[in-house]
């Protein structure tokens, strides 16, 4: 197929850059409404007790989940007579208002102590923005306009999920502009490094623009068929640009190589490496591809679309580099090396052993198991601290601390013995009118806000706390019932989304209850999601694991090195999660990676995005290698050497494609977000650790003492293989008798030292 593939291409280059270069346009002008089809959504599960409480909060009652904080100061203290008024004025407006339901203060309940700070110069007003995404973005915007500062006498500032919501989308649209104006002109320069010509550095740009223009254009018609996450645009730009990028080195890397071998046509060189690393790189994109599709076991939204997104992107990146690049290289041809800015004397090629990773591999494969001893003690230093991880959903605390909502949910927490936004709603559907059961539900009131780390329970019946009644039912309550069914909201006095938060969760839906109950609000959400996450994670790691490991056997028709490759590439994501807690859960190297508000958790989908990112890309990495070093154990029938030498050719770009992504992902650090952070961080890390101590020492050492073991499989194994594999080569295994025994005995003897 790659042949049949060149030989379209190589006879008419220009016609086929413009036809790609139409499609290209057409599909990424397609791609300009994009943005506005992406939502903050898909974090969440409908298909949960909590999920379905809230399903039946905004059908029965009209109540959506408490999204609006509000932080009322003044020094006069918040029980003075004039602050009173002024406060029960506040409150009027914002019922007032036909967007927002939902409205409590400390003055309209009561002056409960819970929305008092204990300090008495603060009060607190809480509800709910009402409409979708864009309307609720929309709507904050104007509130917190409007009540923000002094308001009739009232120091007020507005924060709550809301205004999260509105400051997460405005923050990451310019983290992501700012990401990319600093990420170009990087590897632009690498680029010219690796190549020296201002056009041969050009050449993989061009390939990664026409692959994000491909990819935005078909994520923005899969819109139309699920929701997808404002997080697709990050993911799919930076992981589009690298792989692009990556293909691209590798392809012109391999093209050169060809060409360095005297007395070939510049048209068969293409047509070689098309049958190499075009071979590479398409198995390297399925391979990848089956990392990101094992996100969809994930019963989220946000996973879902980043899986189909990633899986777009990466076969995208492939096709785009198996038509671009060739065509280019037939078109430019010499001219390909024009605008030269950094001149090189021609080397002779390292085939004798003189390249460095040729070099480090003999010195790694002679002192096997003190070299893989130093680097596995180090990778256990570095993994150690991931015994304790913990991982909390997003919150205001995710934001820089210079975000309003940052600010007001610190106050929140600081000065007040309440968690209005996290609020549980507990829900008794389908009771019958529920006047006719107060006696009830004020004793189930009563009883749950006995309950430890409950700060207060509303209800129909009114307020309680600590068991007793502290306010009757006022104006208020009717929102507590609907014709058949009523709720009561109970207010935690903790962080909801800690440890004792879902211990809370625990002891109030087991708590006894007149009626069939259920609990939602976030501490609910983090519980069943946490739930949710531990029941499917066995299924993604069995697909992701048993997908990749097919497919490597496919690739080398060995039982043990996908085994092996993958064992090592859980080496460097363990490696990664233990740095990872150091800094983001431990707070640790701030002035590394810029400040961010430290909560002792990590937010939960960051684990889960990089291990599959991180995971999928060192698996990259492992088939350009092993695809190399397979080629040459067919064709001499040596391990040793093979590996030598696979890695002596590879070696070099397997380290550029690792500089190019890390430069990539790594510029994400700059984001105010810290789950943003933890990606800009984690992704190059563990591709870093994977492709220099893992690839360079690890891989060899690991081969050297398996021996000739490493490419064993069973004999209908190997049928199977031969029949259906993959070889890089694109050629029958010449075996050992491919070269003479003199020469593979004299390179076997340089190999191992011997004189």
């Amino acid at each position: 197929m790659l042949d049949r593939l060149a030989n379209l291409i190589l006879p008419r280059p220009k016609k086929i850059l413009l036809a790609v270069l139409i499609i290209v346009l057409c599909v990424g002008g397609a791609s300009m409404g994009l943005t506005d089809r992406l939502t903050m959504g898909g974090y969440e599960n409908d298909d949960t007790e909590s999920g379905r409480t809230q399903s039946v909060l905004e059908k029965d009652f009209g109540q959506g989940r408490p999204n609006l904080t509000l932080v009322v100061k003044d020094s006069r203290g918040v029980d003075d007579p004039a602050v009173t008024q002024a406060g029960l004025k506040l409150t009027q407006e914002l019922e007032d208002n036909k967007y927002v339901a939902g409205v409590a203060s400390y003055w309209s309940l009561g002056k409960t102590p819970t929305m008092r700070s204990s300090s008495g110069d603060q009060a607190m007003v809480t509800g709910t923005v009402l409409g979708d995404f864009d309307e609720v973005n929309d709507r904050v915007k104007d509130l917190k306009d409007t009540y923000t500062g002094k308001v009739d006498g009232l120091d007020i500032k507005l924060g709550g999920l809301a205004l999260m919501n509105y400051e997460n989308t405005e923050t990451a649209a310019k983290d992501a502009s700012r990401a990319e104006s600093l990420v170009f002109p990087l590897v632009l320069i690498v680029l010219v490094v690796i190549f020296g010509s201002l056009v041969a550095a050009s050449l993989p740009l061009a390939v990664a623009l026409a692959t994000m223009l491909l990819v935005f254009g078909l994520m923005f018609a899969l819109t139309f068929v699920f929701e997808a996450n404002n997080l697709l645009v990050n993911i799919t730009t930076f992981l589009g640009l690298g792989l692009a990028i990556d293909y691209s080195l590798l392809f012109i890397t391999r093209y050169r190589e060809e060409l360095a071998k005297g007395d070939i046509a510049r048209d068969d060189a293409i047509r070689a490496t098309m049958r190499t690393v075009g071979r590479t790189v398409s198995f390297s994109a399925v391979t990848l591809a089956v990392a990101f599709l094992s996100l969809l076991v994930m019963p989220f939204g946000m996973f879902q679309s980043i899986a189909v997104g990633g899986t777009v992107t990466t076969l995208a990146a492939a096709v785009a580099t198996l038509l671009i690049v060739p065509a280019l290289l037939a078109w430019a041809g010499p001219r390909i090396d024009k605008l030269r800015l950094i001149r090189r004397k021609p080397k002779a090629e390292a085939a004798e052993g003189e390249g460095f990773w040729h070099r480090l591999a003999t010195v790694v494969m002679r002192r096997p198991v003190p070299l893989a001893a130093g680097v596995l003690v180090l990778m256990a230093f570095l993994a150690s601290p991931v015994v304790d991880l913990n991982m909390r959903l997003a919150d205001e605390q995710m934001l820089p601390k210079s975000a309003q909502s940052a600010q007001v949910a610190k106050v929140v927490a600081e000065n007040f013995n309440n968690r209005e936004a996290q609020a549980m709603p507990v829900v008794a559907r389908n009771i019958g009118a529920p006047a006719e059961h107060q006696q009830e539900i004020a004793s189930y009131a009563a009883k749950l806000s006995a309950l430890s780390d409950v700060a207060r329970v509303d209800a129909l019946t009114g307020t309680y706390v600590k068991g007793k009644q502290i306010a009757p039912a006022g104006p208020l309550a009717k929102q507590f019932a609907s014709e058949k069914s009523t709720y009561l909201s109970v207010v935690p006095a903790v962080d909801g989304l800690s440890d004792d938060g879902e211990a809370l969760v625990d002891r109030v839906r087991e708590t006894d209850a007149p009626f069939s109950v259920t609990v939602g609000g976030q501490p609910a959400i983090s519980v069943d999601t946490f739930d949710l996450v531990g029941e499917k994670l066995p299924y993604l790691l069995t697909i992701l694991g048993l997908g990749t490991y097919i497919l490597l056997f496919l690739l080398t028709g060995s039982l043990l090195l996908p085994l092996m490759a993958m064992l090592l590439s859980v080496l460097s994501l363990s490696a990664t999660f233990g740095s990872l807690v150091f800094v983001f859960q431990d707070g640790h190297l701030q002035w590394l990676v810029g400040d961010f508000i430290n909560t002792g958790a990590i937010t939960w989908t960051t684990p889960i995005l990089i291990a599959t990112l991180a995971f999928g890309l060192s698996m990259d990495y492992a088939v350009f290698i092993l695809s190399r070093v397979k080629e040459e154990y067919d064709r001499t029938g040596d391990n040793q050497l093979a590996v030598a030498t696979g890695l002596e050719r590879v070696g070099k770009v397997v380290t550029y494609a690792a500089v190019i992504l890390s430069l990539v992902f790594i510029v994400m650090i700059t984001s105010g977000i810290s789950y943003m952070k933890a990606l800009g961080l984690g992704v190059p890390l563990a591709i870093l650790l994977d492709a220099t101590l893992i690839r360079g020492i690890l891989l060899p050492a690991a081969m050297r003492l398996l021996g000739k073991v490493c490419w064993w499989a069973p004999g209908p194994l190997r049928r199977l293989h031969n029949r259906y594999g993959i070889s890089e080569s694109g050629t029958e295994p010449a075996g050992p008798g491919a070269r003479s025994s003199a020469a593979v005995g004299e390179r076997q003897e340089h190999l191992t030292g011997r004189t």
